[in-house]
Protein backbone atom coordinates (compact mmCIF):
# COMPACT_ATOMS: atom_id res chain seq x y z
CA UNK A 1 0.00 0.00 0.00
CA UNK A 2 2.74 2.38 0.60
CA UNK A 3 4.25 1.78 -2.43
CA UNK A 4 1.06 3.24 -4.34
CA UNK A 5 0.68 6.05 -1.80
CA UNK A 6 4.40 7.06 -3.09
CA UNK A 7 3.98 6.96 -6.60
CA UNK A 8 0.62 9.38 -6.10
CA UNK A 9 2.44 11.66 -4.28
CA UNK A 10 5.05 11.66 -6.67
CA UNK A 11 2.79 12.14 -9.61
CA UNK A 12 1.10 15.40 -7.41
CA UNK A 13 4.65 17.22 -6.54
CA UNK A 14 5.63 16.88 -10.02
CA UNK A 15 3.54 19.01 -11.69
CA UNK A 16 4.94 21.75 -8.79
CA UNK A 17 7.21 23.14 -11.29
CA UNK A 18 4.23 24.65 -13.37
CA UNK A 19 3.02 27.02 -10.74
CA UNK A 20 2.56 30.36 -11.04
CA UNK A 21 2.58 29.88 -15.07
CA UNK A 22 -1.18 30.15 -14.89
CA UNK A 23 -1.39 33.49 -13.56
CA UNK A 24 1.12 34.90 -15.80
CA UNK A 25 -0.93 33.52 -18.91
CA UNK A 26 -3.66 35.29 -17.42
CA UNK A 27 -2.23 38.43 -16.70
CA UNK A 28 -0.90 38.46 -20.49
CA UNK A 29 -4.29 38.03 -21.42
CA UNK A 30 -5.94 40.42 -20.16
CA UNK A 31 -3.39 42.78 -21.06
CA UNK A 32 -3.90 42.19 -24.21
CA UNK A 33 -7.65 42.25 -24.07
CA UNK A 34 -7.49 45.94 -22.38
CA UNK A 35 -5.17 46.99 -25.15
CA UNK A 36 -7.82 45.72 -27.70
CA UNK A 37 -10.76 47.69 -25.58
CA UNK A 38 -8.57 50.83 -25.67
CA UNK A 39 -8.16 50.27 -29.33
CA UNK A 40 -11.84 50.32 -30.14
CA UNK A 41 -12.60 52.83 -27.27
CA UNK A 42 -10.36 55.82 -29.36
CA UNK A 43 -11.06 53.70 -32.67
CA UNK A 44 -14.72 54.87 -31.94
CA UNK A 45 -13.61 58.28 -31.00
CA UNK A 46 -11.66 59.12 -33.48
CA UNK A 47 -14.91 58.25 -36.16
CA UNK A 48 -17.08 60.01 -34.32
CA UNK A 49 -14.92 63.32 -34.28
CA UNK A 50 -14.55 62.37 -38.41
CA UNK A 51 -18.48 62.06 -38.20
CA UNK A 52 -18.78 65.27 -36.95
CA UNK A 53 -16.49 67.39 -39.00
CA UNK A 54 -17.80 66.14 -42.19
CA UNK A 55 -21.39 66.42 -40.87
CA UNK A 56 -20.55 69.86 -40.12
CA UNK A 57 -18.85 71.13 -43.34
CA UNK A 58 -22.41 69.57 -44.65
CA UNK A 59 -24.32 71.64 -43.07
CA UNK A 60 -22.58 74.60 -43.55
CA UNK A 61 -22.42 74.25 -47.20
CA UNK A 62 -26.51 73.71 -46.80
CA UNK A 63 -26.66 76.86 -45.05
CA UNK A 64 -24.67 78.66 -47.21
CA UNK A 65 -26.66 77.88 -50.51
CA UNK A 66 -29.63 78.89 -48.68
CA UNK A 67 -28.43 82.53 -48.77
CA UNK A 68 -30.49 83.89 -52.01
CA UNK A 69 -29.61 87.37 -53.49
CA UNK A 70 -33.08 88.62 -52.31
CA UNK A 71 -32.60 91.97 -54.68
CA UNK A 72 -32.00 89.89 -58.00
CA UNK A 73 -34.75 87.72 -56.90
CA UNK A 74 -37.42 90.83 -56.58
CA UNK A 75 -36.51 92.11 -59.07
CA UNK A 76 -36.80 89.74 -61.10
CA UNK A 77 -32.87 89.23 -62.46
CA UNK A 78 -33.31 85.32 -61.05
CA UNK A 79 -32.60 83.17 -58.16
CA UNK A 80 -29.14 83.09 -57.67
CA UNK A 81 -26.78 83.05 -54.23
CA UNK A 82 -25.23 86.14 -52.60
CA UNK A 83 -21.71 84.80 -52.36
CA UNK A 84 -20.98 86.91 -49.63
CA UNK A 85 -23.63 86.14 -47.23
CA UNK A 86 -23.07 82.71 -48.15
CA UNK A 87 -19.81 82.80 -46.72
CA UNK A 88 -20.63 84.59 -43.59
CA UNK A 89 -23.32 82.05 -43.23
CA UNK A 90 -21.66 78.94 -43.57
CA UNK A 91 -18.57 80.95 -41.30
CA UNK A 92 -20.67 81.33 -38.96
CA UNK A 93 -22.41 77.95 -38.73
CA UNK A 94 -18.78 76.81 -38.21
CA UNK A 95 -18.19 78.68 -35.71
CA UNK A 96 -21.20 78.23 -33.73
CA UNK A 97 -20.50 74.45 -34.21
CA UNK A 98 -16.89 75.17 -32.31
CA UNK A 99 -15.05 73.62 -35.90
CA UNK A 100 -12.36 75.70 -37.48
CA UNK A 101 -12.74 75.83 -41.87
CA UNK A 102 -12.45 77.32 -44.62
CA UNK A 103 -15.74 78.73 -47.26
CA UNK A 104 -14.79 79.14 -50.61
CA UNK A 105 -17.04 79.01 -54.19
CA UNK A 106 -15.59 76.53 -56.98
CA UNK A 107 -15.85 77.05 -60.94
CA UNK A 108 -19.58 75.63 -61.24
CA UNK A 109 -20.61 78.19 -58.32
CA UNK A 110 -20.87 75.57 -55.74
CA UNK A 111 -19.88 76.31 -52.14
CA UNK A 112 -17.27 74.02 -50.63
CA UNK A 113 -16.70 73.93 -47.16
CA UNK A 114 -13.49 72.53 -46.04
CA UNK A 115 -13.31 71.45 -41.99
CA UNK A 116 -10.47 70.67 -39.43
CA UNK A 117 -11.01 69.00 -36.09
CA UNK A 118 -8.72 68.14 -33.18
CA UNK A 119 -9.34 64.42 -31.74
CA UNK A 120 -7.30 63.83 -28.82
CA UNK A 121 -7.50 59.81 -27.81
CA UNK A 122 -8.69 58.97 -24.26
CA UNK A 123 -7.08 55.73 -23.27
CA UNK A 124 -4.26 55.33 -25.72
CA UNK A 125 -1.68 58.00 -26.84
CA UNK A 126 -1.83 56.85 -30.64
CA UNK A 127 -3.96 57.85 -33.54
CA UNK A 128 -4.56 61.34 -32.06
CA UNK A 129 -4.61 64.57 -34.25
CA UNK A 130 -6.41 66.39 -37.14
CA UNK A 131 -9.52 65.11 -39.01
CA UNK A 132 -11.14 66.98 -41.34
CA UNK A 133 -14.54 67.12 -43.57
CA UNK A 134 -15.32 68.17 -46.81
CA UNK A 135 -18.60 69.21 -48.60
CA UNK A 136 -20.39 71.45 -50.96
CA UNK A 137 -23.77 72.60 -51.93
CA UNK A 138 -25.12 74.25 -55.26
CA UNK A 139 -28.51 76.01 -54.92
CA UNK A 140 -31.09 74.44 -57.46
CA UNK A 141 -34.14 76.49 -58.62
CA UNK A 142 -37.32 74.46 -59.89
CA UNK A 143 -39.15 76.50 -62.12
CA UNK A 144 -43.37 75.96 -61.06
Amino acid sequence: MTGVIARLRARLTKGERDRGSISLFVVTAMVAVLAVLALVADGAGKLSALNHAQATAQEAARIGADSVSAGAAISGDGITVDRGAAQRAATAYLAQAGVTGSVSFDNTGSIVVDTTQTYTPVLLPLGGGAVTGHASAKLIVQGG
